[in-house]
């Protein structure tokens, strides 16, 4: 199945993307000596179904679908593995969690996102980090988390907008 990476025009095989994630998931919890359960890994197969922040309410309709007996805290303890794992990031204005690009690397997050499509694409821009961390440092603040959370219009629903 080919889909467009939100915010470039050239296609890509999205069940590749998935199946990367997932693989490197797996290797990752290996080498952690971590459990990547049936559970947690549907769950991160659900976030990676696409580039749009899914939230948990979202992954309990799915799971429920293929096993009646899903409940909310399965799911939030999954996402909760997930998220310490660095496997996913949560989008806090949205309440929502999108993959991780690199879960490898521990690293501040810097998300676009659309507000009419809700496509998400992560950034990792050092400049970014160093900006926030010198006005921070500057007002006398450590930061000791940072994520940017930006909104606006991705370029298909920009085309779409300015046609109005």
């Amino acid at each position: 199945m080919d889909n467009a990476i939100p915010f470039l025009a050239e296609p890509h095989d999205h069940q590749r993307c998935i199946d990367t994630a997932l693989d490197g998931a797996a290797a990752l919890c290996a080498r952690r000596g971590v459990k990547l359960t049936a559970l947690r890994r549907r769950v991160l197969e659900l976030i990676w179904g696409s580039h749009q922040p899914t939230g948990a309410y979202a992954i309990l309709d799915a799971l429920r679908a293929e096993h009646r007996k899903a409940a909310p805290p399965t799911v939030y303890r999954a996402l909760e593995f997930l998220h310490a794992h660095g496997l996913v990031h949560r989008i806090e204005s949205l309440n929502a969690y999108i993959g991780c690009v690199q879960p490898d690397h521990p690293h501040a997050g810097q998300f676009l996102i659309c507000q009419d499509c809700g496509a998400t694409v992560e950034l990792q821009d050092e400049e970014i980090i160093s900006a926030v961390g010198r006005s921070a440092s500057r007002l006398g603040f450590r930061a000791l988390r940072q994520t940017v959370e930006i909104t606006g219009l991705c370029p298909d629903c920009r085309k779409n907008d300015e046609a109005c």
